[in-house]
Protein backbone atom coordinates (compact mmCIF):
# COMPACT_ATOMS: atom_id res chain seq x y z
CA UNK A 1 0.00 0.00 0.00
CA UNK A 2 1.48 3.56 -0.88
CA UNK A 3 1.81 5.93 1.50
CA UNK A 4 1.36 9.70 0.19
CA UNK A 5 1.45 10.97 3.91
CA UNK A 6 5.54 10.50 4.36
CA UNK A 7 5.86 11.83 0.66
CA UNK A 8 4.05 15.41 1.98
CA UNK A 9 6.01 14.99 5.10
CA UNK A 10 9.04 14.94 3.50
CA UNK A 11 8.18 17.91 0.82
CA UNK A 12 7.15 20.21 3.27
CA UNK A 13 9.81 19.38 6.04
CA UNK A 14 12.45 20.08 2.79
CA UNK A 15 10.67 23.20 1.25
CA UNK A 16 9.66 24.69 4.97
CA UNK A 17 11.86 27.61 4.68
CA UNK A 18 10.99 28.50 1.02
CA UNK A 19 9.82 32.07 0.30
CA UNK A 20 9.83 32.53 -3.71
CA UNK A 21 6.71 30.46 -4.63
CA UNK A 22 8.20 26.68 -4.75
CA UNK A 23 6.79 26.09 -0.98
CA UNK A 24 5.00 22.96 0.22
CA UNK A 25 1.82 24.33 -1.08
CA UNK A 26 2.92 24.89 -4.34
CA UNK A 27 3.70 21.19 -4.73
CA UNK A 28 0.64 20.27 -3.03
CA UNK A 29 -1.56 22.50 -5.81
CA UNK A 30 0.87 20.89 -8.42
CA UNK A 31 -0.31 17.79 -7.18
CA UNK A 32 -3.96 18.42 -6.81
CA UNK A 33 -4.23 19.90 -10.50
CA UNK A 34 -1.97 17.27 -11.94
CA UNK A 35 -4.63 14.13 -10.60
CA UNK A 36 -7.61 16.61 -11.80
CA UNK A 37 -6.39 17.09 -15.23
CA UNK A 38 -5.61 13.59 -15.67
CA UNK A 39 -8.84 12.03 -14.24
CA UNK A 40 -10.49 14.68 -16.34
CA UNK A 41 -8.72 13.25 -19.56
CA UNK A 42 -9.27 9.80 -18.34
CA UNK A 43 -12.73 9.05 -17.14
CA UNK A 44 -12.16 5.34 -17.20
CA UNK A 45 -9.15 5.82 -14.23
CA UNK A 46 -10.02 5.30 -10.95
CA UNK A 47 -8.77 8.18 -8.29
CA UNK A 48 -6.90 5.31 -6.32
CA UNK A 49 -5.01 3.72 -8.52
CA UNK A 50 -0.97 3.42 -8.62
CA UNK A 51 -0.56 6.12 -11.13
CA UNK A 52 -2.55 9.04 -9.53
CA UNK A 53 -0.37 7.96 -6.61
CA UNK A 54 2.65 8.66 -8.98
CA UNK A 55 1.38 11.63 -10.13
CA UNK A 56 0.93 13.00 -6.45
CA UNK A 57 4.18 11.79 -5.42
CA UNK A 58 5.72 13.55 -8.39
CA UNK A 59 4.08 16.51 -8.01
CA UNK A 60 4.39 17.05 -4.56
CA UNK A 61 8.15 16.20 -4.72
CA UNK A 62 9.71 17.99 -8.06
CA UNK A 63 10.83 21.07 -6.44
CA UNK A 64 12.37 19.29 -3.65
CA UNK A 65 15.65 18.93 -5.78
CA UNK A 66 15.19 22.68 -7.69
CA UNK A 67 18.69 24.00 -8.49
CA UNK A 68 17.11 27.25 -7.57
CA UNK A 69 16.43 25.80 -3.88
CA UNK A 70 18.38 22.86 -3.13
CA UNK A 71 22.18 23.29 -2.44
CA UNK A 72 22.48 19.75 -2.92
CA UNK A 73 20.07 17.94 -5.01
CA UNK A 74 22.33 14.87 -5.75
CA UNK A 75 21.98 13.92 -1.92
CA UNK A 76 18.41 14.84 -2.02
CA UNK A 77 17.74 12.77 -4.56
CA UNK A 78 19.10 9.34 -2.69
CA UNK A 79 17.12 10.45 -0.30
CA UNK A 80 14.03 10.66 -1.97
CA UNK A 81 14.76 6.82 -3.62
CA UNK A 82 14.74 5.51 -0.18
CA UNK A 83 11.50 7.16 0.86
CA UNK A 84 9.42 6.29 -2.24
CA UNK A 85 10.65 2.42 -1.89
CA UNK A 86 9.86 2.91 2.20
CA UNK A 87 6.40 4.84 0.84
CA UNK A 88 5.19 1.58 -1.76
CA UNK A 89 6.23 2.00 -4.74
CA UNK A 90 8.14 -0.15 -6.82
CA UNK A 91 11.22 -0.45 -8.55
CA UNK A 92 9.82 0.79 -12.16
CA UNK A 93 7.49 3.34 -10.28
CA UNK A 94 10.81 5.00 -8.75
CA UNK A 95 12.64 5.57 -11.27
CA UNK A 96 9.37 7.30 -13.39
CA UNK A 97 9.03 9.43 -10.56
CA UNK A 98 12.52 10.15 -10.30
CA UNK A 99 13.14 11.30 -14.21
CA UNK A 100 9.99 13.00 -13.94
CA UNK A 101 11.26 15.61 -11.24
CA UNK A 102 14.96 15.47 -12.68
CA UNK A 103 13.37 16.62 -15.94
CA UNK A 104 10.47 18.14 -15.91
CA UNK A 105 11.25 22.04 -15.00
CA UNK A 106 11.40 24.86 -17.98
CA UNK A 107 15.81 25.35 -18.01
CA UNK A 108 16.00 21.76 -18.58
CA UNK A 109 13.75 21.73 -21.37
CA UNK A 110 14.96 24.80 -23.38
CA UNK A 111 17.50 23.31 -25.72
CA UNK A 112 15.82 19.87 -25.89
CA UNK A 113 12.39 18.39 -24.89
CA UNK A 114 12.24 15.69 -22.59
CA UNK A 115 9.73 13.24 -23.29
CA UNK A 116 8.30 12.22 -19.99
CA UNK A 117 6.36 9.21 -18.83
CA UNK A 118 2.35 9.90 -18.97
CA UNK A 119 2.57 10.60 -15.24
CA UNK A 120 5.59 13.37 -15.74
CA UNK A 121 3.22 14.44 -18.63
CA UNK A 122 0.02 15.69 -16.19
CA UNK A 123 2.89 16.86 -13.53
CA UNK A 124 4.76 19.16 -15.82
CA UNK A 125 1.52 20.52 -17.45
CA UNK A 126 0.52 21.31 -13.68
CA UNK A 127 3.85 22.65 -12.50
CA UNK A 128 3.62 25.35 -15.59
CA UNK A 129 -0.31 26.38 -14.88
CA UNK A 130 1.34 27.25 -12.07
CA UNK A 131 3.12 30.17 -13.55
CA UNK A 132 -0.25 31.39 -15.07
CA UNK A 133 -2.81 33.33 -13.71
CA UNK A 134 -3.34 34.79 -10.76
CA UNK A 135 -1.11 32.51 -9.03
CA UNK A 136 1.38 32.70 -11.58
CA UNK A 137 1.69 36.70 -11.19
CA UNK A 138 1.89 36.57 -7.77
CA UNK A 139 4.75 34.38 -7.76
CA UNK A 140 6.45 35.79 -10.87
CA UNK A 141 6.55 38.83 -8.71
CA UNK A 142 6.94 37.23 -5.24
CA UNK A 143 10.49 35.41 -7.43
CA UNK A 144 11.82 38.14 -9.13
CA UNK A 145 11.06 40.72 -5.84
CA UNK A 146 13.59 37.75 -3.93
CA UNK A 147 15.89 37.77 -6.41
CA UNK A 148 16.72 41.80 -7.04
CA UNK A 149 14.92 42.06 -10.30
CA UNK A 150 13.33 45.15 -11.25
CA UNK A 151 9.39 45.34 -11.78
CA UNK A 152 9.85 46.50 -15.28
CA UNK A 153 12.28 48.86 -16.97
CA UNK A 154 11.50 49.73 -21.17
CA UNK A 155 15.30 49.92 -21.86
CA UNK A 156 15.82 46.21 -21.20
CA UNK A 157 14.00 44.61 -23.48
CA UNK A 158 13.10 40.95 -23.73
CA UNK A 159 15.01 38.50 -25.24
CA UNK A 160 14.40 34.98 -27.12
CA UNK A 161 16.14 32.18 -24.44
CA UNK A 162 17.85 29.77 -26.07
CA UNK A 163 19.77 27.67 -23.62
CA UNK A 164 20.25 27.02 -19.28
CA UNK A 165 22.45 29.32 -18.68
CA UNK A 166 21.40 31.93 -20.40
CA UNK A 167 17.63 31.27 -19.29
CA UNK A 168 19.68 32.26 -15.53
CA UNK A 169 22.10 34.46 -16.09
CA UNK A 170 20.54 37.50 -18.83
CA UNK A 171 19.31 40.81 -17.44
CA UNK A 172 15.64 40.31 -16.13
CA UNK A 173 12.72 42.48 -15.10
CA UNK A 174 9.41 40.44 -14.21
CA UNK A 175 7.36 41.82 -16.78
CA UNK A 176 9.68 40.55 -19.11
CA UNK A 177 9.55 37.29 -17.82
CA UNK A 178 5.90 37.12 -18.96
CA UNK A 179 7.23 37.86 -22.60
CA UNK A 180 10.24 35.45 -22.05
CA UNK A 181 8.47 32.61 -20.71
CA UNK A 182 4.99 32.76 -19.47
CA UNK A 183 3.32 33.42 -22.72
CA UNK A 184 5.22 30.63 -24.42
CA UNK A 185 4.14 27.69 -21.72
CA UNK A 186 0.55 27.76 -23.69
CA UNK A 187 1.68 26.05 -26.52
CA UNK A 188 3.97 23.36 -24.58
CA UNK A 189 1.35 21.88 -23.13
CA UNK A 190 1.21 17.93 -22.72
CA UNK A 191 -2.52 17.39 -22.10
CA UNK A 192 -6.07 18.11 -23.49
CA UNK A 193 -6.90 19.23 -20.14
CA UNK A 194 -3.78 21.62 -19.95
CA UNK A 195 -3.96 23.12 -22.85
CA UNK A 196 -7.71 24.39 -21.72
CA UNK A 197 -6.62 25.46 -18.85
CA UNK A 198 -3.77 27.17 -20.09
CA UNK A 199 -5.41 29.01 -22.53
CA UNK A 200 -7.64 30.25 -19.54
CA UNK A 201 -4.92 31.38 -17.47
CA UNK A 202 -2.81 33.28 -20.26
CA UNK A 203 -5.97 35.27 -21.59
CA UNK A 204 -6.12 36.45 -17.40
CA UNK A 205 -2.35 37.07 -17.35
CA UNK A 206 -2.43 39.26 -20.94
CA UNK A 207 -5.60 41.34 -19.71
CA UNK A 208 -3.21 42.00 -16.27
CA UNK A 209 -0.07 42.73 -18.29
CA UNK A 210 -2.54 45.20 -20.68
CA UNK A 211 -3.65 46.66 -17.82
CA UNK A 212 -0.22 47.25 -16.38
CA UNK A 213 1.34 48.67 -19.46
CA UNK A 214 -1.63 51.46 -19.74
CA UNK A 215 -1.10 52.21 -15.40
CA UNK A 216 2.36 52.97 -16.71
CA UNK A 217 1.57 54.93 -19.23
CA UNK A 218 -0.16 57.28 -17.38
Amino acid sequence: MINLERIKAFTKKTLQDERTGHDYYHGQRVAHLAEKMYLNDNPQAHKSSRLVAIINAAGYLHDTIDEKISAEPKIIIEEIKELLAQSGFEDLEVKDILFTIQHISFSANIEYRHQLPLSGKYVQDADRLESLGAIGIARAFTYGGKHGNLIYDPQIKPVTLTDHDQYRNHEKTTINHFYEKLFNLEKLMNTSAGELEARRRTEYMRDFIKEFMNEWEV
